[in-house]
């Protein structure tokens, strides 16, 4: 079935992934009025404002882009914020929906939400099935609770609640904090900022490199809301990701070439290298034709280029 005619409401629209579905959706024609909704117009931490604006607006297909997000530090620092924080976010949102069941709303959660023994690729079926990585358990608590909540709407109202898990993403817009940020934003601002060090300076990283990772550009995960609002509507939730992991020393090299930082670095292992392993089974979304467009360095440099151009 093909969307048309309708109305999309997003929320967390000043986010990294808010700011790409802006990008793909504000001037199109896929819909006859949009509403990117940020923290400005609407406190999603109150049900009332919430459902006010759900009910104003009165969207066909909601996607849920808020959320609290950071790296290790700040997941494994601020735990209870992130936990209580995501869970009202995801509550009110998904609560505001139960009087309409004719909205599709497409919820975003993440790939954290699977076991820290998973095996690789990690598959949907993975889900509930051990225990979760330490450092990050409270944020995917909360988006886990989303999608049993997604589900629990689906079974006793027949709302139609698609629940996808990106892999860990990157972009324009991304938070380029070095203690606060995830991995490849941090590492470009760490980068950047020490280029004009002298050259006996050294850039100190986080482990020793030697985890695997997988990487999305955002904007490959926009095109992959619309794909699924077109063509998937099965309760179970839905992997996105490249099904390519690199090192987190391919990923260093890879920014340092793109940087054109010259001098040294080196890794402090008193640091935590989190899950050894993660990269995901995208079988499924790629059934519904659905690829990466945009690969790792490509998609790197341009980050680089709006992160120098918004300093």
């Amino acid at each position: 079935k093909v969307v048309k005619n309708m109305k999309l409401l997003v929320f967390g629209s000043n986010g990294l992934v808010g700011n790409s579905l802006k990008r793909l959706f504000a001037n199109s024609n896929l819909f006859t009025s949009t509403y990117f909704s940020t923290r400005e117009d609407t406190n999603l931490f109150s049900l009332d404002e919430t459902s006010k604006l759900i009910s104003e607006f009165g969207p066909d297909i909601v996607i849920n882009a808020a959320a609290k997000v950071g790296g290790i530090y700040a997941n494994n620092t601020e735990r209870t914020d992130f936990l209580m924080e995501n869970l009202k976010i995801n509550l009110n949102i998904l609560e505001s929906c139960i009087s309409n069941n004719k909205i599709k709303i497409i919820n975003l959660g993440s790939s954290c939400i699977y076991p820290l023994d998973a095996e690789n690729p990690i598959a949907e079926n993975s889900f509930m099935t051990g225990v979760l990585e330490p450092t990050n358990s409270p944020y995917a608590m909360a988006k886990i609770t989303a999608i049993e909540l997604g589900e629990s709407l689906r079974i006793q109202y027949g709302h139609e609640v698609i629940n996808l898990m990106p892999t860990n993403l990157y972009g324009p817009n991304d938070n380029f904090d070095i203690n606060n940020g995830h991995v490849l934003p941090s590492l470009i601002a760490k980068f950047h900022g020490s280029l004009e060090k002298s050259k006996h300076w050294v850039v100190k990283l986080w482990g020793d490199g030697s985890p695997k990772r997988e990487f999305l550009h955002v904007d490959d995960l926009a095109e992959a809301c619309y794909t699924c609002m077109q063509k998937y509507d099965d309760a179970e939730h839905i992997n996105v990701g490249t099904g390519e992991d690199v090192t987190i020393k391919q990923l260093a090299e890879t920014i340092v070439d793109v940087v054109g930082y010259k001098n040294d670095y080196e890794w402090d292992t008193s640091k935590p290298n989190g899950t050894p392993r993660k990269v995901l089974n995208v079988d499924k979304i790629k059934s519904l034709g659905w690829e990466p467009k945009i690969g790792l360095h490509e998609g790197i440099e341009s980050t680089y280029e709006w992160y120098k151009n918004n300093l």
